[in-house]
């Protein structure tokens, strides 16, 4: 039987030592030949009158290999028996490599003589690679390996296997698959396996279920392959399954899934007690046998949570499949004092989640169930999970969840799925509870959509002010953005909905991500606004639909002015969508208006949006606004436009006192609408900051793009960033020349980090993916993920960019 398995993995089907395919000779005690067989003669070419009687060395060695055979025979004559590989001679004169095998044969007399067999040496090579492959399947191979005779007991198994289960593989034989796993389990793998045997269609990649006997409620779930297995008549011999175990993958797809379910039911209105509903229906019976949810007294009132997290909280809902549990559980409704020294307490006091897996005796019990504790005992509960209800930094109650009829205790990923279910039911409690507070949220809500703290750059010094509409009109939806891109280059937003309200503010910030989004593609300013017009187009429609309830608060558009400077070029690529020209001031203090094509305004849809490019020298500031700092109540645009050019203007400030002066001058105590105001500083990389290389498309393109970096890394005395830059370049570079065809470039900038760039004109896109272990290659961009703080790529006229980003060493951040 293990012969015939073999077959399958390998191409010379047969023992090349067997009688029908061997060579096969008698040599006696003084080495002449006293027997030759007739495949003998078929391989070397002598006929047996021509061997028979003669020296053995002298028929069938060339001289010149004589010395190597005299050592092999007196090895042989000392083991009473050798294998190896010797030449011998063919007939014809050439030489033949076969791989040979004497033993000794006794006879009457004080003499031996020597049986050898033989066969050409590929196929030895090939034969003992087959055993040695098969060999390795049984002993070494991660993957589980499982022969069955046709009545589908079990012949072998691998180690792998019997490791599934426990056992040794010895223990296997003879057995069924029904021995080891519970009956509906092995039901289910006997089918398959019948099936296979009778069809011979093989079966790939089935996940099933494979609970073990010996632990029958622990889950485990295996992915099956089968094939038949044939003699070379075609007779069936059995059918060989590989199996692997996938139970962890299983679940990960089975949260996956409850996750996405949750998406879509939880928050599907802005009442608190349905969403509080909504959530124990997902919970239970998917993730836990009973959930209860707890809100702080003053949430289930719609107010505001205290700042501690902690008091008396009510029961807004509780789902069971456990017999009995209401008369256990706290009826919904109810108020309950949960004391701070309790696992209820250290939850909504330290704003984390608390697993208790084993709950273990009365104390155990006690100590989460506290006075219900006999109850909960009866029950069976015997694991219980508390996750906060977290949203915006406030505790807004907790999620309480338990297992009895379930076996497996709650584990760590357990815990992170509820904690990623109880963050989606708090943001939509949170939101229900502020609905009838729409004002006060509106404006909480825009303040933590626009930027805080801007990030520094190396391209601009950057300044802003935002100046909210007063209480009466509302809060608006005017936003900015300063948003660094690859290449050391930053991206400057400045927009403004219309409209005021919460569907204002909300528009805003969706308006923001996506520009934000639209920003890691590296597009064209005039391209991110016809992406954002396409938004704002859709939004305004469903808005339209939505709008009976608020129909003073629909938005029916926006304005943007998106830019995007180089410092290593100088250059600033503007586009706008209905929104005022920037100002522009020189480094002498004198401010102009650039004329650049206004565009439409988001939200009309199908209309064309142009871009302007302007060289801006050092130290130039490009301002930025919204219209409330020059459509004031009152005031001509012409006039208020003189007015700040005048307070841009003038000696050298900083652009933080250019900001305050500009927002002093221009705008009264309690102004009618939103004001952004956003200035910029540029800076210009010096030269000997960027290094820029192009390489021909060759195999030898990554070495030369070693060796440039390498000594442009010295000359900055980075020396400490060779090597993790070396495995980058020579991934990026390598598949720029693989799949990029061409010219490359590499170009190195040396800014707050190290930037390292490599172009061509491909279009194609590399993707990161983990590579499995038997995969030869796809570990390139993981890797280059792994040493680069951040990478990806941008699009060009030409080709594409794919660009990394490395932190530098403390001492070595430029000044």
């Amino acid at each position: 039987m293990t012969g015939e398995a073999m077959r399958l993995f390998s191409e010379s089907p047969e023992d090349p030592f067997s009688i029908d395919r061997a060579a096969s000779a008698v040599v006696d005690h003084r080495g002449t030949v006293v027997g030759w067989g007739r495949r003998a003669e078929e391989l070397l070419g002598h006929r047996a009158d021509e061997v028979l009687g003669r020296p053995a060395i002298e028929v069938l060695v060339d001289p010149g290999d004589r010395d190597r055979v005299t050592e092999a025979a007196a090895a042989c004559l000392r083991a009473q028996g050798w294998f190896g590989v010797v030449p011998v001679l063919h007939r014809d004169g050439h030489r033949v490599r076969m791989g040979v095998r004497g033993r000794c044969v006794a006879r009457e007399g004080p003499f031996a003589e020597w049986f050898l067999v033989g066969a050409p040496a590929e196929d030895v090579v090939q034969w003992e690679t087959d055993r040695a492959v098969l060999e390795a399947l049984f002993r070494r191979s991660p993957i589980g390996l499982a022969v069955h005779a046709p009545d589908l007991r079990v012949l072998r198994v691998n180690r792998a296997i019997a490791g599934i289960g426990g056992i040794s593989p010895e223990d296997t034989r003879g057995h069924r698959i029904g021995d080891f796993l519970v009956a509906e389990d092995a039901e289910t793998i006997d089918a398959r396996l019948r099936q296979v045997l009778e069809t011979g269609h093989p079966m790939i990649f089935t996940e099933q279920s494979c609970r073990l006997l010996t632990a029958p409620c622990r889950e485990r779930f295996v992915s099956v392959s089968a094939f038949r297995l044939e003699d070379s008549t075609g007779e069936v011999l059995g059918v060989t399954q590989l199996v692997e175990d996938v139970t962890e993958g299983h679940r990960a797809r089975l949260r996956l899934a409850l996750i996405n379910e949750a998406g879509a039911r939880i928050g599907t209105t802005l009442d608190v007690g349905t969403t509080a509903r909504e959530l124990v229906e997902v919970l239970v019976p998917e993730l836990a046998d009973c959930a209860t949810v707890d809100l702080l007294e003053p949430v289930s009132r719609g107010e505001e949570p205290s700042q501690d997290g902690f008091g008396p909280v009510r029961r807004e809902a509780a789902k069971s499949v456990v017999a009995r549990a209401e008369k256990v559980l706290h009826p919904v409704g109810g108020l309950i004092h949960f004391a701070p020294d309790t696992p209820q307490g250290r939850c909504l006091a330290e704003k984390r989640p608390v697993l208790v897996a084993h709950v273990e005796g009365g104390l155990g019990m006690s100590t989460v169930a506290q006075e219900r504790a006999a109850g909960a005992a009866a029950l069976g509960v015997h694991s219980v999970m508390m996750v906060p209800l977290a949203a915006r930094g406030l505790v807004l109650g907790f999620v309480t969840l338990w297992r009895a009829h379930n076996p497996e205790p709650f584990e760590s990923d357990d815990l992170t799925l509820a904690d990623e279910f109880a963050a989606r039911a708090a943001v939509c409690i949170d939101n229900a509870r502020r609905y009838t507070r729409q004002h006060q949220a509106a404006l909480s809500l825009q303040c933590r959509l626009l930027p805080g703290e801007l990030p520094e750059l190396s391209a601009v010094d950057v300044a802003h002010q935002y100046i909210p509409a007063g209480a009466v009109e509302g809060v608006g939806g005017d936003w900015f953005d300063v948003i660094p891109l690859s290449g050391a280059r930053v991206a400057l937003v400045v927009g403004d909905v219309i409209g005021h309200g919460l569907d204002a503010a909300a528009t805003m910030g969706r308006l923001r991500t996506a520009v934000h989004t639209l920003a890691e593609l590296d597009l064209d300013p005039e391209e991110v606004l016809s992406h954002l017009d396409d938004l704002v187009h859709r939004l305004a429609a469903e808005q339209e639909v939505n709008s009976r309830d608020f129909p003073n608060d629909q938005v029916t558009g926006a304005s943007c002015l998106y830019a995007v400077y180089d410092p290593v070029s100088g250059c600033c690529s503007l586009a706008r969508a209905g929104h005022p020209p920037p100002a522009l001031v020189t480094p002498e203090g004198q401010v102009s208006f650039p004329d650049l094509p206004a565009g439409p305004p988001l939200g009309l849809g199908g209309l064309p949006f142009e871009g302007t490019e302007v060289e801006l020298p050092e130290g130039s500031v490009l301002a930025l606004y919204t219209n409330g700092l020059i459509h004031t109540r009152g005031a001509d645009i012409d006039a208020a436009l003189a007015r700040l050019s005048q307070e841009l203007s003038g000696s050298a400030r900083s652009v933080e006192e250019m900001s305050r002066a500009v927002v002093e001058a221009l705008l009264p105590a309690q102004p009618t609408d939103d004001v952004a105001l956003l200035l910029a500083r540029t800076r210009v990389l010096p030269a000997d900051r960027v290094a820029t290389w192009t390489l021909p498309a060759e195999a030898q393109a990554a070495g030369q793009a070693r060796a440039l970096m390498t000594e442009q890394l010295s000359v900055w005395q980075l020396d400490d960033m060779v090597f993790s830059t070396e495995l980058i370049v020579s991934e990026l570079v390598t598949n720029a020349y693989r799949y990029g065809g061409g010219p490359v470039t590499l170009r190195l900038i040396l800014g707050p980090c190290l930037i390292c760039e490599v172009s061509d004109t491909s279009s194609t896109s590399p993707h990161l993916r983990r590579a499995r272990s038997t995969d030869e290659g796809g570990r390139g961009l993981f890797l280059v993920a792994q040493l680069t703080e951040r990478w990806g790529t941008r699009y060009g006229r030409e080709g594409k960019t794919v660009w990394t980003e490395q932190s530098l060493p403390p001492a070595s951040s430029p000044g």
